[in-house]
């Protein structure tokens, strides 16, 4: 099923207009790269320490947990080396599949910032994880089951985060 969806995003979905759109909105996850100058800047201004603060903690909970643990642990091959016809639009990856660290970092960060924040910059960080990880379907890099375990991990540590922290604080 997993090989059906991919190919149906590759066959029905992508095109000359869409490709670098979702190609450069993958490349904003790249080493959470996004995620990373959102946090440095939050903690820049008192008003938004405690939310960067929070976005680092998730973002290191998703380096740890995700792309340390899992990756290693489930050793997953990535979908453009198995499945036959399914043409990979970045360059290929060095580590394993599962999880998309890409979708954990962006969902653990996007949740940790979205429970501090107003909530018109929260759900705008959320749409934009959303974008990110459909963009690693898109791009050939990940089965949908990584992108869901990304999601699932990211927005669990960006809670968990968010829990301890306000725990901390009491």
């Amino acid at each position: 099923m997993e090989e059906s969806i991919l190919l149906f995003i590759q066959n029905n979905i992508r095109n000359p207009v869409l490709d670098p759109v979702f190609t450069a909105i993958t490349h904003l996850g790249d080493g959470g790269i996004f995620w990373i100058i959102l946090t440095v800047f939050l903690l820049c201004f008192p008003k938004t320490r405690r939310a960067g603060a929070y976005s680092a903690c998730a973002l290191l909970g998703s380096l740890l947990v995700n792309n340390l643990i899992l990756k290693n642990l489930v050793n997953r091959t990535r979908p453009y080396e198995v499945i036959e016809g399914l043409v990979c639009l970045v360059s290929p990856a060095k580590d394993a599949s599962f999880p998309s660290g890409h979708t954990g970092a962006s969902f653990a960060s996007a949740v940790a910032i979205y429970r501090q924040l107003p909530k018109r910059y929260g759900v705008l960080l959320l749409i934009l994880a959303a974008l990110i990880a459909f963009s690693r379907l898109y791009v050939g890099i990940h089965y949908p089951t990584d992108v869901l375990g990304g999601l699932v991990t990211g927005v669990a540590l960006g809670l968990l985060t968010n829990l301890v922290g306000e725990r901390i604080r009491t």
